[in-house]
């Protein structure tokens, strides 16, 4: 299998987890891949995969009369994804591309006139901020880039591996003020007044782009697609014309099992998964993952993982995050608040417990 960086490798685990359950090998497929299942109306199952969006795997499943029919299904998606991953990208920039790495660049500076789709991802992003009370913010860029660098540094040489100082860390956290981003969707602009404040949409912005690349399928006609970024799971439809459901196998957040936490039966349903096996360093011994709490400036240690159940994979994206840094108990009123929201934490001991409704969808 193919693998870009440190990054993706330590990402790949989860994507793939969430695809094999429904029976993909676990390498080895091109776009168009043609496998030998039949349903009822006589169409072939084909699998597609891409990996140069979001810094991470992107795989889709779905049926077809054709190779030539899924083709144009999997490459509309990926273009879709394309212009979010371009647009939403903080570490890059792109030719005739204005995106939130500009938006960075120039704070202090004024308002930056941006793609409609980029206000809509921050307007979100405040939606998101209220709904969890702060707990994800998608302008703590100034501290996530500190831990950033520093899992960077201790991935590549993990001999010279360090955590950040605390006093560092709140000096940054003084430019995470999201009152600070001022979007105008008249002039579609967006000005970061603090000349010291960036944005980072890392917790949103997979599952915003899988949701908006779902309903354009959708209204091009697409009824039967599975969808993962990155492990951002978006189910379109029933897996077939015989309503059969779509299956999803939750990671377990020990690598070392050989048995998913879970695996749960879906339509038109999005499975998000936070856990601290995705990104993470060592310094003496000690994980430190990429799940910063806005608290404590640190990497939370309430949960192995969080998954979310629920239509939007937006929500379902910030709400992982947003409960890996809440407490159970919390993280339990907020999704009782939320109409068809479902939720399972892996705590350090390696026990389960689900929100109300959850075991319905597990086999």
């Amino acid at each position: 299998m193919i693998r870009k960086n440190n990054t993706i490798k330590l990402a790949l685990p989860l994507a793939l987890a969430l695809l094999l359950a429904i029976g993909l090998s676990a390498c080895g497929l091109a776009a168009g891949t043609e496998t030998t299942v039949i349903n009822s109306g006589g169409q072939k199952k084909f699998e597609a995969e891409f990996i140069d969006l979001f810094d991470t795997l992107t795989q889709m499943v779905g049926y077809a009369d054709n190779k030539d029919d899924f083709s144009v299904v999997a490459n509309a998606v990926r273009d879709d994804l394309k212009i979010y991953h371009q647009l939403y990208d903080i570490y890059h920039s792109y030719p005739g591309v204005t995106n939130l790495r500009d938006i960075n660049e120039q704070a202090g500076q004024g308002p930056v006139v941006v793609d409609p789709k980029i206000i809509k991802l921050l307007k979100y992003g405040q939606e998101i901020h209220t709904l969890t009370g702060s707990r994800v913010n998608i302008a703590m860029g100034s501290v996530l880039r500190i831990w950033h660098d520093y899992r960077e540094q201790g991935m590549e040489n993990p001999e010279s591996a360090a955590v950040p100082d605390r006093e560092e860390l709140e000096a940054a956290a003084r430019h995470t003020d999201i009152r600070d981003m001022i979007i105008d969707e008249t002039h579609s602009t967006v000005e970061l007044r603090d000349p010291e404040m960036s944005l980072d949409v890392g917790a949103i912005a997979k599952g915003f782009a899988a949701e908006m690349a779902a309903q354009a399928a959708m209204a091009r006609g697409v009824g039967h697609l599975l969808l993962s970024v990155g492990g951002n799971v978006r189910a379109i439809g029933f897996r077939n014309q015989l309503n059969e459901l779509w299956r999803a196998g939750i990671e377990n957040p020990d690598t070392a099992a050989s048995e998913y936490l879970a695996i749960v039966s879906i339509h038109d349903l999005s499975v998000v998964t936070s856990g601290v096996y995705e990104r993470y360093y060592e310094v003496n011994g000690i994980r430190y993952h990429h799940i910063i709490d806005p608290e404590t400036l640190f990497p939370g240690n309430r949960f192995l993982s969080v998954t979310i159940l629920t239509e939007d994979s937006g929500l379902a994206d910030a709400l992982s995050t947003a409960l890996f840094n809440m407490s159970y108990e919390d993280g339990l009123t907020l999704i009782a608040s939320l109409e068809d929201t479902y939720a399972l934490w892996c705590f350090p001991d390696g026990s389960l417990k689900e929100s109300p409704g959850f075991s319905a969808f597990i086999q």
